[in-house]
């Protein structure tokens, strides 16, 4: 099950984060390192619904890079979080077009790769994360902004580069085919039974 944090505990977080992003930003290395054990598994997990498991750890070090390059001029303006997850969706767009340059070769599933352990949660966390692969890439990066990562819909817009209404849109567009994808799989399940 997917943990969430309550809205008025993620804007208490979200302060505190760019708080942390403005004293690192200033040279404070105890801040740095509080600002990246607070935003590390977001930043992780967003990488990982995007991109993919595999090269999640490697591209949320490049994500960090970047930051600690930019946090000097990080001026709080938005929440750090979002800011974060902007240079972390810039990291994997990167990525791909450099996946795109040089010949594919297969990979395993992801469920494959041997993270987690063998428990019902395991089964279900491979569900969750089949169902929002068969999401299209803006549907999914919406999706796991708002709903798994408990962004704002102001600041998944802004993290995206569309308009709140597209972000909208596009979660209640996913909301809808992972619905008719639970439905098809349950009876599916039901006449095999």
């Amino acid at each position: 099950m997917v943990q969430r944090v309550k809205p008025a505990g993620r804007a208490e977080l979200d302060e505190r984060v760019s708080a942390l992003a403005l004293r690192a930003g200033a040279g404070d290395r105890p801040a740095l390192g509080e600002f990246i054990r607070l935003t590390q598994a977001d930043v992780w997990r967003f990488i990982a619904h995007l991109a993919s498991v595999d090269v999640a750890d490697d591209l949320t070090q490049d994500t960090y890079l970047r930051a600690m390059d930019s946090l000097p001029s990080y001026q709080g303006r938005a929440p750090a979080r979002a800011w974060l997850l902007t240079i972390a969706r810039r990291v994997v767009a990167d990525q791909v077009r450099h996946e795109m340059s040089r010949p594919q070769t297969p990979r395993p599933p992801e469920w494959m790769s041997g993270h987690g352990s063998a428990t019902d949660d395991i089964s279900n966390q491979v569900e969750l994360e089949a169902l929002i692969a068969m999401l299209g890439p803006d549907r999914r990066e919406a999706f796991v902004l708002t709903q798994v990562l408990g962004v704002t819909y102001e600041q998944a817009a802004e993290i995206c580069g569309v308009r709140i209404g597209t972000i909208r849109s596009r979660v209640a567009r996913a909301r809808a085919e992972l619905v008719q994808a639970c439905t098809e799989t349950d009876e599916a399940t039901t006449l095999a039974g």
